[in-house]
């Protein structure tokens, strides 16, 4: 039986629980990460993120994506 692992998050270095054995049971289940902000994040860190800054990511992208559409 695997067990929740607690990680710091890379980009705002807060802890977090991270179930990669148990993925829809994870903070980062249900976020939809665009392809490109996946690519983006996979570039730039070598570990998970938090659930916050993964939606932060999102939000900054699509603001971004919007404002030169």
């Amino acid at each position: 039986m695997s067990f929740p692992e607690e990680k710091y998050c890379p980009r705002c270095n807060k802890i977090f629980e991270c179930k990669v054995n148990h993925i829809e049971d994870c903070q980062c289940s249900g976020i939809s990460i665009p392809e490109e902000v996946r690519n983006i994040i996979s570039a730039k860190y070598d570990d998970c993120l938090c659930r916050n800054c993964l939606l932060e990511l999102k939000e900054q992208y699509t603001l971004s994506k919007d404002n030169t559409g």
